[in-house]
């Protein structure tokens, strides 16, 4: 990966950078794709710390036979209809140039822009867009995908921010007619929405920036508005206006552009899966578990058809829908005729992005990147080309009292932990050493008087020594009651550095997850400003294989 010289972040917002191997909530392979590529090689379309590997996969997308006529035409009606920043419709624009290639990230629409690694996906994709662009003399579109066809409603709808007490706090969008069976992008808001962002905004602490960042949910979340379409505009108010071109994948006007992507799946039944399991098991006996593990009678698409989103499946080259058997070449044809009743999968719909799109590379988050190296052979399949992939940002936003806090008393793991253990070494590092070398003292004095009372007690009576034994241990367990005491009379007496510590706790690690996949963009808009993911395009480091702690 690039070296943390390529950076374009600004060096005093950067209080510290962790190896990703050194983070137990990071999944082996990310780190080992940033630190030992040769290793994992052979699952991946080259190596994005090569600056070959950027050229042949430039040459290759520029060559690639794709309709950017009508994919602009497509991506200038969607951002039209959401009244997206000119700067995005302007990269549309030049997206039409056939020498024109992207950088693509996305991710599901989670409720109010979803948690912050959403944002952090699209600002990789920025400033890889913008490096890759002044490093090779070419022109570079940073594309974010909304993957709204998506049907898993449990999983985007909760909002997690902290209180004005700096505690965890959960909301969610209110339930809506189809959810869970249909895909989020047919779903459309209702008048209870409001509600939710209302005990939002009672919930967080007022800061000079409320006003400005409830006022852009209110405006994108209103009764009315598709799930889908809110969370782009919400993407467009973000980051539009840096250059980022938001696409709605649900769109049905692009259903056409994938169309013998879908015939190419009916034509082949049970290929595709058959290829990602095999490539999975490669993944797996090289110390990788896949990440996803389809059933033998799987396909790689769904039929969206009375409302629903249903799998289809295959045995033995026959398919049904919902327990209905379909005729192969009446099936066939459909996809072709009528492409916007179906819906690629996980394992087909990155060929399909890399169908529409000049992709040159993708930013993914850890869990995409691990089945993402499962599909070499599912791309060779449909003939299609790889893109390279560069691991999405991956950081902790504190303020300047949270990082000296950080600084000066505890690394950042030491506080994922949600009992009070950390906190403990923290008080018992802060007592007076007089007390720490007495305790220690005492007991080594214990420990060498209880082995010349034994000598003495044996010669009396023999059977006396348990006694003396048992004895000597209930005074080290007085000992180490008497230390967690002390411990517990410095948390009442030190009642400042214990609340530094639980408010730290619950920003970096709120409930005990990682910040960045629990805290919702609308707690940093309010407490930072709507501005705040165009800052981190200068913030953050481009650099891979770091998990970088942020002052905003």
């Amino acid at each position: 990966m690039p070296s943390e010289s390529d950076a374009t972040s600004a060096p005093e917002a950067v209080r510290e950078s962790l190896p990703l191997g050194t983070l137990p909530w990071v999944r082996a392979i990310v780190d080992t794709y940033s630190t030992d590529y040769p290793s994992v090689a052979r699952f991946f379309a080259g190596n994005p710390a090569d600056p070959s590997a950027w050229r042949e996969a430039i040459v290759r997308a520029q060559g690639g036979a794709r309709d950017r006529t009508r994919l602009a035409d497509l991506l200038i009606a969607q951002l039209t209809r959401r009244g997206a920043p000119a700067q995005a419709m302007a990269a549309v624009a030049r997206l039409r140039e056939p020498g024109t290639v992207a950088v693509i990230s996305g991710q599901q629409a989670g409720a109010l822009g979803g948690p912050l690694y959403t944002v952090l996906k699209a600002v990789t994709a920025i400033q890889l867009a913008r490096r890759i662009a002044s490093e090779h003399d070419v022109e570079v579109i940073p594309i974010f995908w909304v993957a709204d066809e998506d049907h898993d409603w449990e999983e985007i709808r909760p909002i997690e921010v902290l209180d004005r007490d700096a505690q965890p706090a959960s909301f969610s969008l209110p339930p809506l007619p189809g959810a869970g069976s249909v895909p989020v992008g047919a779903l459309t808001l209702d008048a209870n929405t409001s509600a939710v962002i209302d005990a939002l905004e009672a919930s967080l602490a007022p800061t000079e920036f409320t006003a400005e960042a409830m006022a852009a949910l209110r405006r994108r979340y209103c009764a009315g508005t598709g799930v889908g379409v809110a969370f782009a505009s919400l993407m467009d108010d973000l980051l539009g206006a840096e250059g980022l071109v938001v696409f709605e994948g649900s769109d049905p006007a692009a259903k056409p552009l994938a169309a013998p992507l879908f015939a190419a799946e009916i034509d082949h039944p049970g290929r595709t899966v058959a290829l990602a399991l095999a490539t999975g098991r490669a993944m797996r006996e090289a110390g990788h578990p896949p990440q996803v593990e389809p059933a033998d009678d799987a396909t790689a698409l769904f039929y969206l058809g009375d409302g629903q989103r249903t799998p289809i499946k295959q045995r033995d080259g026959h398919f049904t829908i919902d327990g209905v058997e379909r005729a192969t070449a009446d099936l066939r044809a459909e996809t072709l005729a009528h492409p916007e009743r179906f819906s690629p999968n996980v394992l087909l719909r990155p060929v399909v992005q890399d169908q529409l799109f000049p992709t040159i590379c993708y930013v993914p988050g850890p869990s995409e990147l691990a089945y993402l190296g499962q599909l070499g052979d599912v791309y060779k399949s449909f003939g299609a080309g790889r893109p390279l992939l560069y691991p999405r940002a991956t950081a902790t936003i504190v303020d300047a009292a949270a990082a000296r806090f950080l600084e000066k008393v505890l690394p950042l793991v030491a506080l994922q932990s949600q009992d009070d253990s950390a906190l403990n070494r923290m008080l018992e590092s802060q007592l007076p050493a007089a007390i720490d070398q007495s305790l220690e003292a005492t007991a080594r004095v214990v420990t060498e008087l209880a082995g010349t009372l034994r000598d003495a007690v044996k010669g009396i009576d023999p059977t006396l020594t348990g006694a003396v034994d048992s004895t000597v241990e209930r005074v080290r367990d007085t000992l180490k009651n008497l230390q967690g005491k002390i411990v517990q009379a410095a948390k009442r007496k030190d009642d400042t550095l214990r609340r530094q510590f639980i408010r730290t706790r619950s920003l970096t690690f709120p409930a005990g997850h990682p910040q960045e996949r629990a805290l919702n963009v609308a707690y940093f808009a309010n407490r930072y400003g709507t501005g705040f993911a165009a800052r981190l395009i200068d913030t953050l480091p481009v650099a891979t294989g770091k998990h970088h702690v942020i002052v905003l």
